[in-house]
């Protein structure tokens, strides 16, 4: 239900997409790609299929009932010499039809391989809800990633942008003082080689950014064209609690992958119980009822005209000898199990790894931004002081090229940091298992619309 729900929002805002100015922000963004991304809809479909396998599971104890019928046409002849009194009885010529119905009805008593059957079915329907979770939170992940991607992209391109337009208005002032006999060849060429360097950069950049346009697209299903842009200056938070330990251990407990693997291995327990026990016998309380009847000028002793029976009992059932595949089958499950544990231990290795590079990106971001803002607006106090210094002769056209060139990287570097620092959080709640919707709320509070 909440999957129609959140297809019929998507569904909502696509048709006021087209009436709407507004930019489309983070939430907005997830909304569309759950209506739009074909991996989504598929783990959507395989979990319908997972929750079958509960269904399966609990049909292994439950009654059994079958019903058959058949329908035989008989011609017989016979030249045997009877006596008189026997000729109606058995006649040397018959033909007509038999018919037969047969209802049956198997209540399993003791079936102790059924039921861990049944619980590894359950089992297997678990591990498709968790496998499920796990898409959900890799979608969100995915739209978190091209969403910022764009936003980084975007910035790269603009910043590169106004590079561009500043070493051209020097590569045209240097030319202009060579021209009129007031500047030195070495400062064209200088200029000319910065701003051939910027042109490739932007060409660059502009690939670049009409690649993660068209990631954006393809995931959501609408353009990137209309992106709700960061805050200026938005100030970022360190993790909630700043404790790596305590999200280790949230890591360990839930991260999804984590819980795959232990699913896993409840799996592999029931497979060995199911051929440790295939070898005991089975009880089944077992009820009928047969109809059988004739047309025709049948003797009585092919088809009686017609006969009724009910029985009801039960029935034991002991395995003796499979030939040693069961022991087989029994050895190869426990051997399995052991790999599964030791793959649930790598994952909670890995979880815990995933969790540490998460928190830290998060935790020295914060540091990281703040610093580059403050490098930022360093690098343009140095420009407009190296440009003054320029114009009354302390300084020389080179000084000012490369104090541009201090600005605008300082000012790509902290997209940058902006950038890994938004996607930090989401690595971060997805390592530990708890990446959901409200997470991408959280974030939108960074952007502007």
């Amino acid at each position: 239900m909440n999957r129609m729900l959140s297809c019929a929002f998507a569904a909502a805002i696509a048709a006021g997409a087209a009436h709407s100015s507004f930019a489309i922000d983070l939430v907005e963004s997830h909304a569309r790609a759950l209506g739009h991304d074909a991996t989504m809809a598929a783990a959507d479909q395989a979990l319908a299929a997972g929750r079958e396998k509960a269904v399966q599971g609990r049909a292994l104890l439950l009654p059994q009932v079958q019903l058959s019928a058949g329908v035989t046409r008989i011609a017989e002849r016979s030249s045997t010499n009877l006596p008189p009194a026997f000729s109606e009885l058995i006649k040397s010529q018959s033909s007509g039809t038999a018919y037969q119905a047969a209802l049956q009805a198997a209540q399993p008593l003791y079936d102790a391989k059924a039921s861990s059957e049944k619980r590894q079915l359950q089992q297997q329907s678990t591990l498709a809800g968790v496998k499920h979770h796990d898409a959900e939170q890799e979608l969100i992940q995915r739209v978190a990633e091209a969403y910022f991607n764009v936003l980084l992209a975007q910035e790269t391109l603009r910043v590169t942008q106004a590079e561009k337009a500043a070493v051209t208005m020097q590569r045209d002032r240097a030319q202009a003082r060579f021209d009129v006999g007031r500047g030195k060849i070495t400062d064209v060429q200088e200029t000319q080689a910065r701003y051939d360097a910027v042109l490739t950069r932007e060409l660059s950049a502009q690939s670049t950014f009409a690649l993660r346009q068209a990631q954006y697209q393809e995931l959501t299903g609408v353009a990137a064209d209309r992106l709700a842009m960061l805050r200026d200056g938005f100030v970022p938070t360190p993790p909630a609690p700043d404790d790596l330990v305590s999200w280790q251990a949230r890591g360990e407990a839930q991260n999804t992958r984590v819980q795959f693997k232990r699913s896993e291995l409840a799996i592999a327990g029931a497979e060995i119980e199911k051929y440790s026990l295939r070898g005991r016998p089975t009880l089944d309380l077992v009820a009928s009822y047969t109809y059988k009847g004739q047309n025709g000028g049948l003797s009585q002793t092919v088809s009686p005209d017609s006969s009724r029976a009910a029985t009801i009992g039960l029935q034991l059932t002991v395995p003796l000898y499979a030939g040693g595949a069961l022991n087989s089958r029994e050895r190869e499950s426990v051997a399995k199990k052991g790999q599964a544990e030791q793959e649930l231990v790598a994952a909670q290795r890995d979880a815990r790894l995933q969790v540490q590079d998460a928190f830290l990106a998060v935790k020295t971001g914060v540091s990281r931004v703040r610093s580059l803002e403050q490098s930022v607006r360093s690098a343009q106090t140095a420009l407009e002081a190296t440009t003054l210094a320029r114009d009354v002769g302390t300084r020389t056209e080179l000084d000012v090229l490369d104090a541009q060139q201090r600005l605008y990287t300082t000012q790509l570097d902290l997209a940058q940091a902006r950038n890994d620092y938004l996607l930090g959080r989401i690595r971060l709640a997805s390592a530990a298992g708890e990446l959901q919707e409200g997470d991408l709320h959280a974030l939108n509070a960074y952007l502007v619309r």
